[in-house]
């Protein structure tokens, strides 16, 4: 089966982000949108999940990404998306894991997220990470028409050291970034 890695995307990883972001959101963000996140805003950073095969580097593909800002002493986590065949190993949990340690080490120290009301396995995911609901955001989404969840994580460095326990049986590692 292989395992996968995390690491900092770059702009060749364009077109694959695209198309992971078209399957798995009924309201898209656009090629220009994702093309301004990844090279036009000083805050936004991009980690990627990649599959490699065993013994062959050269067979990563992109399975999954998040897109999040680092603005001062707050995470915001922008986009969150792992193909269907790769959900529910561990994926993004690892990629919002790796977000905070990074927003953490650049001194954030809370972290938040807006979340489709009716994104249950979202909401499981980012609870069991210590995130907490704050307030719902009436009518926020689009196609369909949806209310958002704000949820929160303060402080932050609680969930690094649980992606650190729960990874190591999960097949998953990250590479240096």
């Amino acid at each position: 089966m292989g395992e996968w890695v995390i690491e900092p995307a770059t702009a060749e990883a364009l077109p694959d982000i695209l198309q992971i972001e078209e399957a798995c959101f009924s309201a898209p963000w656009t090629r220009k949108m994702l093309e301004a996140e990844l090279s036009g805003n000083p805050f936004a950073h991009f980690l990627l999940a990649k599959r490699v095969l065993p013994g062959d580097v050269s067979s990563a593909t992109i399975i999954g990404y998040l897109c999040f800002w680092v603005v001062f002493e707050e995470v915001r986590l922008m986009n969150l998306a792992v193909i269907e065949s790769m959900r529910h190993k561990g994926i993004a949990r690892a990629l919002v894991s790796r977000a905070l340690e990074l927003g953490a080490a650049q001194t954030a120290s809370r972290a938040l997220l807006e979340v489709r009301a009716s994104n249950q396995a979202a909401h499981a995911l980012y609870r069991s990470l210590g995130f907490r609901d704050v307030s719902t955001r009436p009518t926020y989404y689009s196609n369909p028409i949806e209310d958002a969840l704000l949820m929160e994580l303060d402080p932050i460095v609680s969930a690094p050291i649980r992606l650190a326990q729960e990874s190591d049986h999960e097949g998953g590692y990250t590479r240096p970034l």
